[in-house]
């Protein structure tokens, strides 16, 4: 996964197998069936304690902190679960959750429904504000829109692995291709960075993960009063939702999968990490397919391959001379990422890569430059997505591995592959006290049990999205069972497809929640309109608001 270089805090994920692995590289990515531990069946039999007395005493919505920036009729409430399922009467924290209750009579009700956003590390406090958009009118009028921060997430209970103001200042140098030397310095920044998790969670680090994550959610759904789950999960939040599903498929009601990571045991989350920078480089090459179009807007060059040599010319200036003093080679590779998540953004990176060229910095150090007023939510997003996908499943501890896959990897995908290891890498020396999991076999490796229990869901997925490649969706509905249908927006990419990008897939998704119908196991939309290009002095053109944040 990836952690996208934003205020929202961590995102995206994975992996593809270029080489033959080493044996400690089989160990990530083949852990075998698997069959419940004595400590998660503890940790399973601790939930369904705290659910039913969540049940007996329901969340107490009031007016929302100042902290949080909601104003009514968004409510507030905190969840209280424990640290450590396993031990239900142990140590408690407490989970911020935010609701609006549906707008329509009575009759038309249908349940809470549940964001999680993704990450791990995201928050989804800010869901219930998409009630007053015309995109969710009939959603918010047959359901309760809850949102929540995730444990370790914001106010819930925070987790962080060093102190935000000691990180490291910009501007960065990142050589490409990383020499010996560098890759020695992030390493053992990694190994220290994982110290600092182990030094200042403590023995609370080894209950951050997906297994705690799914016990939270339904302790959640039943303190909402609901037998059964309604939920949107996007990115990581698919994953979440999968093993929801596949952990209590008696509790599920409507299930939402937006943008699916691919659930496959062997490939959480190393592997999974490798196709995930194999899919950034592909629609890296649609922004600047898209940006040579408009050439005569930017000037950039008329195609993929000559913006590639505009976009390294920048590049090789703000190596010798960071622009503005604060954009290096590393700040420029975090904010040209998002051109790979997101489409609406390709406008104003476009733009300012043309002005810088023409001698105007100015817009790349507004799109690029540090933001110190995020500096704590950054840290505090960080520490959550690397503390869970770390607990989440074995990694390679060699260095060799790593090295070699990448090395490999970087020949044909180059953009984000190094950087996308290195963020990943506090894995290969993550303290052995932190307790690291078997990934749940996501439907029980397709097996009927899980299958018939479950009810009709729906997966949602663009086609060319490199956060979350396509193949995951394909694989979460083969594991979900023929009664997943499957809505593919062909030939686009933007991460998160769900609520205001594309008419169609939102048909789909609206008819599905409030029905539970589905239009056949798979359905394809249109792309949404590509952005329209805009110049710096021409903002009036700017793309289509999306209504959601963008999904990580």
């Amino acid at each position: 996964m990836r952690t996208t270089p934003t205020r929202y805090g961590a995102a995206a994920l994975l992996s593809l197998a270029l080489c033959a692995p080493t044996a400690t590289a089989r160990a990530a990515e083949d852990p075998g069936p698997h069959a419940e531990t004595a400590v998660e069946r503890a940790g399973r039999l601790g939930a369904e304690v705290v659910a039913h007395r969540a049940a007996a005493h329901r969340l107490d919505f009031r007016a929302c902190p100042a902290s949080e920036g909601l104003a009514a009729p968004v409510r507030c409430a905190l969840l209280r679960v424990p640290l450590d399922y396993a031990r239900p009467d142990g140590p408690q924290i407490s989970l911020t959750v935010s609701r609006v209750t549906a707008t329509g009579a009575r009759s038309e009700r249908q349940g809470s429904l549940v964001h999680n956003p993704g990450g791990p590390g995201a928050s989804g406090m800010y869901f219930p504000l998409v009630a007053d958009l015309p995109e969710w009118k009939r959603v918010s009028a047959a359901y309760d829109l809850v949102g929540y921060a995730p444990r370790g997430v914001g106010r819930s209970a925070p987790l962080s692995c060093r102190d935000p103001a000691a990180r490291p200042q910009g501007p960065t140098q990142v050589p490409q291709p990383p020499s010996p030397a560098y890759k020695r310095q992030r390493l053992a920044a990694a190994e220290e960075y994982a110290r600092g998790c182990a030094r200042r969670a403590g023995a609370a680090l080894a209950h951050y993960t997906t297994l705690d994550n799914v016990r939270d959610l339904y302790v959640l759904r039943a303190a909402l009063g609901e037998a059964r789950l309604n939920f949107l999960g996007a990115s990581y939040g698919t994953y979440l939702g999968a093993v929801y599903a596949t952990l209590y498929p008696g509790q599920v009601r409507r299930l939402v999968f937006d943008s699916a990571v691919d659930p496959d045991p062997a490939r959480i989350w190393y592997r999974n990490n490798l196709d995930q920078s194999a899919a950034f480089e592909r629609r890296w090459a649609d922004f600047r397919a898209w940006a040579g179009r408009h050439h005569d807007v930017y000037g950039l060059g008329r195609t993929a391959a000559a913006v590639a040599a505009s976009y390294e010319k920048v590049r090789a200036r703000v190596a010798r001379e960071p622009a503005g003093g604060v954009v290096g080679t590393g700040e420029l590779q975090a904010a040209y990422l998002r051109a790979a998540y997101y489409d609406e953004v390709w406008p104003r990176r476009a733009a300012a890569l043309g002005a810088y060229l023409r001698g105007d910095p100015g817009p790349l150090i507004e799109q690029a430059g540090p933001d110190p007023a995020a500096a704590a939510e950054d840290e505090n997003a960080r520490a959550v997505y690397t503390a869970v996908l770390c607990n989440d499943a074995p990694w390679p501890a060699d260095w060799a591995t790593w090295d070699r896959d990448n090395t490999e990897l970087a020949r044909t995908a180059p953009f984000e592959t190094w950087s996308n290891a290195f963020l990943n890498l506090p894995c290969a020396s993550w303290p052995a006290a932190a307790r690291r999991q078997r990934p749940v076999d996501v439907g029980a490796g397709g097996g009927a049990e899980v299958r018939a229990a479950l009810p009709p869901t729906l997966v949602v997925a663009a086609e060319r999205d490199g956060a979350t490649p396509y193949p995951g969706a394909l694989e979460l509905q083969r594991r979900l069972g023929p009664r997943a249908a499957l809505v593919t927006e062909t030939g686009a990419g933007t991460h998160g497809v769900v609520g205001g990008r594309n008419d169609c897939v939102d048909r789909h998704v609206e008819r599905y929640l409030l029905t539970g119908a589905t239009a056949g196991w798979r359905v394809a939309c249109a792309p949404h309109p590509e952005p329209a290009p805009v110049s710096l002095d021409d903002r009036a053109a700017g793309t289509r608001r999306v209504p959601l944040p963008p999904v990580v």
